[in-house]
């Protein structure tokens, strides 16, 4: 078996003494794991750092064995770990892809999505004290499309009692979907804040966002889909956006 294409590493583990399990998101094959001969050295270990751009060709003698990776660097991404903004968002994006995805799942939107926050990432400079970075609601949306790749999509944009798309303030626990201020009646202390951010009325920015979107990760990524609690990459980086005084 052989696969061949660029990818951008998720994540990486010492195998022996020289060598490095690595894995990769292509957008034609989904998320590969193969053994890297030599990884482990200090040359090769800078091109292999989470988030980085690769050539590799995979080969293995069986389809469901770990197979061998030959990697070439395709693009550097050297933002990502210039700032603990950068490298604490590229940390929670490669952390909840291999949480969630099985691999050699392609899911070509997704990971067009991935390599556009990558980019916006690497490419933003590194914010000040008391400032959000630039891809903070790239970030947001992303994982939006994380949940409706998983089959755990929102659906925000009208009413699931009345149909309405106007006066948005709620979205059901149990069903992910939008519900307005005047068909919440009594049942309102039991639903979740709709961030204007997300298409509700009022206030509510990136911090309530991803509240929300933690909530359904927590509870149908993490519980119902993989049994366990989400990576703690997560929570790090929602703390250090909160972390900002304009959020």
């Amino acid at each position: 078996m052989e696969w061949s294409g660029e990818a951008s590493v998720m994540s990486q583990r010492r195998h022996g003494e020289n060598a490095v399990i690595l894995t990769v998101l292509s957008r034609d094959a989904g998320l590969i794991s193969g053994l890297v001969p030599g990884g482990a050295s200090a040359k090769r270990a800078a091109m292999l750092q989470p988030g980085g751009r690769l050539a590799l060709r995979w080969r293995a003698r069986l389809e469901d064995q770990l197979g061998t990776f030959a990697a070439e660097p395709a693009r550097a991404r050297p933002g990502l770990i210039a700032g603990a903004d950068a490298l604490a968002g590229v940390n929670a994006v490669t952390a909840l892809l291999t949480f969630a995805l099985p691999e050699r799942d392609p899911h070509p939107r997704l990971t067009d999505m991935t390599e556009a926050l990558l980019d916006l990432m690497d490419a933003a400079p590194a914010a000040g004290t008391g400032r959000a970075p630039d891809w903070a609601e790239a970030y947001l949306h992303w994982e939006m499309r994380l949940l409706e790749d998983m089959g755990f999509g929102l659906d925000l944009t009208r009413c699931a009692v009345t149909g309405t798309r106007e006066g948005l303030a709620y979205v059901s626990p149990r069903s992910g979907r939008a519900v307005s201020a005047a068909a919440a009646g009594d049942w309102a202390p039991k639903l979740l804040p709709l961030p204007a951010m997300l298409g509700g009325r009022g206030n509510g920015g990136i911090e309530d966002a991803l509240a929300l979107t933690g909530y359904f990760l927590a509870s149908r990524l993490g519980e119902v889909h993989a049994g366990r609690p989400l990576p703690p990459a997560r929570a790090r980086l929602v703390a250090r956006l909160r972390a900002a005084s304009d959020i």
